[in-house]
């Protein structure tokens, strides 16, 4: 009798039973099998067919699924594959391949309950896309292709990109209507514009009464050039606030003012009209005797007090030779010392003018050569 003991497929043995064994070892072995079969596919309990063929069940190659409702999430019908579930690709380096490099595009379609989107490769213009709707190359959102980003595919509608803040949403976007590339506070296209860009011209403001501003965030100090809207003036000037510390105030008849001076650093104006006009005064005060210089670049107009003993007077800092530089000396009480001037001035007739010993003498220098010579004159004496 040739007959084994088997409980799974493996341990079963192909030449048994031989034919000389009797009919009831036969039988042994039909009961033999079906506790086998029984054993070895356990899980199937059902009276469903199992109708796969021999190659669909040799691609089945999942070591396991998990439990048994994780073993339902995968279904195919129509040649589409419908996964229930989570999907999580995991390794070293995981890597998900969509296409075969064949002439055809490939999408991701998300499938929404009022509106329908899409990421693809736009095989026949070489494009990924990502739009609106599931046909793809249909209102792109957002195109790729060589080193360039579209947004926008070409249709009459505004294109936006919206930062949703927490108290505060701003807008880079195309106003299509307008043909304006605008910067803007809101999420909606076209309203509350802080700047906005059309064929040449770069605007700051949308036309409302509001200060509109150009800030320079400084370390120490900041400035501004902005539209002072509440009167109607451009400003610039030192810190973000308008109408403190400007510098240059212009108004809509082109009129400016200056809040501070203009240093030339030794440089032209060219054809100036000046109205009411003053001038720096350098005040001296009392000599108190010995050397008293006056330097031009202190002021054009000096005042002084000749007083306690002999004053010797220098001058400095000239305009460099080719220019013309003056001064005006208003010198009190001048002849109560003796004074002396510097040797390079060349008095009017060759002699220093005789000084009022109380009260005010005028006098009125000029150099073109850098101060090799002064050019002196009494422009008024003894004014009382």
């Amino acid at each position: 009798m040739a007959k084994e003991t088997a409980t799974y497929i493996s341990q079963l043995v192909a030449t048994n039973p031989v034919a000389s064994d009797s009919v009831s070892v036969g039988d042994d072995h039909l009961r033999m099998l079906k506790t086998v079969l029984k054993t070895q596919f356990s899980g199937l309990s059902g009276t469903t067919a199992i109708t796969a063929t021999e190659a669909e069940m040799n691609y089945l190659d999942i070591a396991t699924l998990g439990t048994s409702a994780d073993s339902k999430v995968l279904t195919q019908a129509s040649g589409v594959v419908t996964i229930a579930g989570d999907v999580k690709i995991t390794g070293t380096t995981p890597l998900l391949t969509i296409g075969d490099a064949g002439a055809e595009d490939t999408t991701i379609v998300f499938d929404g309950n009022a509106k329908d989107f899409y990421v693809a490769l736009d095989d026949s213009a070489d494009k990924l896309l990502i739009g609106e709707g599931s046909t793809v190359g249909t209102n792109p959102i957002l195109s790729i292709t060589d080193d360039t980003v579209t947004l926008g595919d070409g249709a009459a509608v505004d294109t936006a990109i919206v930062f949703d803040g927490n108290a505060k949403d701003f807008h880079i976007a195309l106003d299509d209507s307008a043909d304006k590339l605008i910067i803007g506070e809101g999420s909606t296209v076209g309203t509350n514009e802080i700047l906005s860009i059309t064929d040449d011209t770069v605007t700051i403001g949308d036309g409302a009464a509001v200060d509109t501003y150009l800030n320079f965030d400084g370390n120490a100090v900041d400035y501004r050039i902005g539209l002072d809207d509440g009167t109607d003036k451009l400003e610039i000037g030192a810190g973000v606030a308008h109408g403190t510390t400007a510098a240059i105030a212009i108004d809509s008849a082109a009129d400016m003012v200056l809040g501070g001076y203009i240093n030339f650093q030794d440089e032209q104006a060219i054809r100036p009209e000046i109205k009411d006009y003053a001038e720096t005064v350098n005040a001296i005060g009392g000599t108190g005797g010995g050397t008293q210089d006056i330097d031009v670049t202190a002021g054009n107009v000096v005042t002084a007090t000749v007083d306690t003993s002999t004053n010797t007077f220098t001058f400095s800092d000239p305009s460099a030779t080719g220019k013309a530089c003056s001064f005006t000396l208003i010198l009190t009480n001048g002849g109560s010392q003796t004074v002396n001037w510097p040797s390079s001035v060349d008095w009017a007739g060759g002699t220093a003018p005789s000084l009022t010993s109380s009260g005010v003498d005028i006098l009125t220098f000029t150099t073109v050569d850098a101060g090799t010579i002064w050019y002196g004159f009494a422009a008024g004496t003894d004014m009382k």
